[in-house]
């Protein structure tokens, strides 16, 4: 039987499974305060990027600046404020129907369900056709144009220090455009 002290087995799963296909994990990052040797720790905080190189937090801004971003969020905007005021309006129609008018919601519908039950119900009903409709409307006007910026925006980072090497990767795992 081997004899063990424990310290081999007591590594993070990150340490044990680095340059093993995982891609947040394959090279060491000094950028992330990840240990470098033994009793040595890298800075936690990423080196400023040279003055003539281009930001990502200019990429970013440039990206949250562009009429396509601007599209996406109007989209965005659209479906949910109308859809929040609607849903929330009928959730306190409910309540305040279930405090102030217990008369009406006791009335029978058919056996013992009564108004309140089928309320009830139709709350449900309606969190899961709101979910529903959320997710149609995110997929066939705001998922395509997403992704584009998604891909505009790694392609823009793709040279800036510290963004390289997490792009290639996300590219290379993700699938090709």
């Amino acid at each position: 039987m081997d004899k063990h002290d424990g310290r081999a087995t007591a590594r993070p799963r990150a340490v044990a499974t680095r340059g093993r296909g995982d891609p947040w994990y394959d090279e060491p990052d000094a950028e992330w305060g990840e240990w470098r040797g033994p009793g040595v720790q890298s800075a936690a905080v990423p080196a400023p990027a040279a003055p003539s190189e281009r930001s990502a937090a200019g990429v970013y801004l440039e990206v949250q600046r562009s009429p396509a971003f601007q599209e996406v969020r109007r989209r965005y905007r659209r479906f949910v404020f109308p859809a929040v005021a609607l849903f929330f309006a009928w959730y306190v129609a409910y309540i305040v129907a279930a405090t102030t008018a217990p008369g009406l919601m006791a009335q029978p519908v058919a056996g013992a369900v009564n108004v309140a039950m089928v309320a009830g119900l139709g709350q449900f009903a309606s969190t899961f056709l709101l979910t529903w409709l959320y997710a149609r409307h995110a997929r066939l006007r705001r998922d395509r144009a997403a992704l584009e910026l998604r891909w505009d925006t790694q392609e823009m980072t793709r040279g800036i220090v510290g963004h390289a090497r997490v792009n290639d990767t996300a590219r290379g795992e993700g699938g090709q455009r």
